[in-house]
């Protein structure tokens, strides 16, 4: 028989991390296939038409920041907050071809010369601002000067003869003559912080555009300033500037919650595209994919929405959501789709087969989102902002109010029509939304899971109490079960609830059975660190499992196969916070790299 496998499936992959008053950096490949962009410490590259086809790249070990792909489509250069640059390819995206320290700060941009073989990366760094390599072996071939403070952008010519720019906070765009890329020019184009440079793709225009709402156009050859546009037509900060495949027009996304599409000879606006009237509302990154024939414009909000435009309508044809934060709980909707929750407290279904997602409409967690328990078509989340919300499941909405929590929750499970949620000062039991009954304790619980009458709670002293329970919520303990290993962190009854898996703060599982309170299980122990969620598959004959290890790993009740250890390792940078079964033979799990992951597991003993 084949040895059991877990293998991923399909990744539903996070939205570019934003911060606000900085450009975001989005970078399409030259076929108009792909996008890449940076969000927590990965890097994603995604299919434009689909979404849901993403790759993801984890060799940093800071946060990443800049992504950009190489004019030949076939390597990727991106940076991260420690200044730190890798090149890499998205079709063997586990191995790093190059990685090269380049100033001692956060990158914010990255331009590949014509010949996809030179890079010049900048951002804010100590002594210097920015380096020229090669990208196969990181020598020297030019050096970066001219800026006083950060260079926020970068752009090269992509024909000989190859030229460069840069601009930065001091307001100045420099000009460079290459290769080996030298100093030749520098000139005052803005008053106030420079965001943003692009050159046309036949070189024969640069644009710069900046906090003080300046849009100036340059020669591509020599560097002079030719013409300045746009006066009074934004009114907040230009964050980012995108050109078309046919140099005649290019994009600009603003602070003034705006895309504006130009006609780069007249100088005029050809269409405004306005959203909402919110902060998240920002337009902070922008590119033009080229190779497409559909003249497509996507625009980066600063919730990380990307917005697909297209010119001569109005509405976005199509908006891209998810998570940029650490996904720190994961649940599963009645109707087999998912609901995660990140760090920020934004909450999101997930359609498992389509990969698509939806942020739920309505007033969101303020903090982190604990945990989530489903029953009768209704999805509940408590977060670390003390509340409980109901989701909608048909509406993906919240409905009325937000209910108020006596103290932070720690998780939340229900059963037979009642929501039971773990707070620090007990375990507290809601009806219909509306709180039934309020339990003290004499401990703080570390989890809660619910099954039919019995109640488990995690408990001091390394142990869990069985408390019975009826439809009104009260609480009559009947059972203590210790454990020699740890604090108790997490809990799940299999479906049918015969058995009880609790998992502890070393890495340890211990199941029992819900008749006797048995030990059945001790063996399940490969976590190298705190056990954060554990869920049964519908026969209950494996529990799949998760840990701040960053591991998942998929176990075996059957006495024989109790020691077999069946691992998807480093599933998530940061740790893994949500796990679910779904379909038939796929395990969902959710983590600090802003992810959510489908995993196939096969030939099970």
């Amino acid at each position: 028989m084949a040895a059991p496998t877990i293998t991923i499936d399909r990744i539903f992959g996070a939205v570019p991390a934003t911060t606000r008053g900085q450009p975001t950096q989005l970078s399409a490949d030259s076929k108009g296939q792909r996008l890449a962009y940076a969000a927590g410490k990965s890097i994603f590259v995604r299919s434009i038409d689909n979404p849901a086809d993403c790759k993801e790249y984890t060799g940093h070990t800071a946060a990443t920041t800049v992504a950009r792909f190489a004019p030949n489509g076939f390597k990727v250069a991106s940076g991260d907050a420690s200044g730190m640059l890798h090149v890499w390819e998205p079709e063997t995206i586990e191995s790093t071809r190059g990685e090269y320290g380049i100033i001692a700060g956060r990158l914010n941009d990255i331009a590949w010369d014509g010949d996809s073989q030179r890079i010049i990366a900048v951002g804010d760094g100590k002594e210097q601002f920015g380096r020229c390599i090669t990208a196969d072996s990181g020598n020297s071939v030019g050096e970066i000067i001219g800026h006083s403070k950060s260079v926020n952008a970068v752009a090269m010519k992509a024909q000989r003869p190859f030229r460069a720019a840069t601009v930065g906070d001091d307001g100045n765009m420099v000009f460079y003559h290459g290769a080996p890329y030298k100093f030749n020019s520098k000139t005052e184009s803005h008053k106030s912080f420079a965001l943003s440079a692009a050159y046309s793709p036949d070189g024969s225009i640069l644009v710069s555009a900046g906090a003080d709402k300046r849009i100036q156009l340059y020669d591509g050859k020599t560097g002079e300033p030719t013409k300045q546009i746009g006066e009074g037509e934004h009114t907040g900060s230009i964050f980012s500037v995108a050109w078309s495949q046919d140099g005649k027009k290019f994009a600009t996304a603003s602070a003034d919650r705006t895309v504006k599409l130009w006609d780069a000879d007249a100088g005029t606006v050809i269409q405004t595209w306005t959203f909402g009237d919110a902060v998240r509302d920002q337009q902070v990154g922008v590119v033009i994919p080229h190779g497409r024939t559909d003249g497509l414009i996507i625009s980066l909000n600063l919730d990380g929405e990307l917005s697909y435009l297209t010119e001569g309508k109005e509405a976005p044809i199509k908006i891209v959501q998810g998570h940029n934060k650490g996904v720190t709980a994961l649940g599963g909707g009645s109707d087999g789709s998912l609901w995660s929750g990140s760090f920020d407290g934004r909450v999101c279904h997930w359609d498992v087969k389509t990969g698509s997602s939806t942020t739920v409409d309505g007033q969101q967690h303020s903090n982190q989102v604990t945990q989530f328990a489903s029953g009768g078509g209704k999805t509940y989340s408590v977060g670390w902002d003390d509340t409980l919300r109901t989701v909608d499941e048909a509406a993906k909405t919240f409905l009325g109010e937000s209910t108020p929590l006596n103290a932070q929750p720690k998780d939340s499970s229900f059963s037979n029509g009642n929501l039971y949620v773990a707070t620090a000062a007990g375990v507290a039991v809601y009806a219909g939304g509306k709180l039934a009954k309020e339990h003290s304790l004499s401990y703080t619980p570390g989890a809660i899971a619910a099954s039919g009458s019995n109640v488990a709670v995690g408990a001091d002293n390394n142990s869990v109490k069985i408390y019975q329970t009826d439809s009104s919520g009260s609480l009559q303990e009947t059972k203590t079960v210790t454990n020699p290993t740890g604090t108790i962190t997490a809990l799940a009854f299999s479906r049918d609830g015969s058995h009880l898996a609790a998992g502890n703060s070393v890495g340890k599982i211990y199941v029992y059975k819900s008749d006797s309170w048995e030990l059945a299980v001790d063996r399940w122990s490969a976590h190298t660190s705190r056990v954060t969620c554990i869920d049964w598959d519908t026969s209950g004959a494996y529990a799949a499992s998760g840990s701040l290890d960053t591991n998942v790993f998929v176990w075996c009740l059957e006495k024989k196969n109790h020691g077999k250890r069946i691992k998807a390792p480093n599933a998530h940078k940061d740790g893994v916070y949500g796990i679910r079964w779904v379909e038939s033979g796929k395990v969902a799990s959710a983590g600090g790299d802003c992810t959510v992951k489908i995993w196939n597991v096969q030939n099970l003993p």
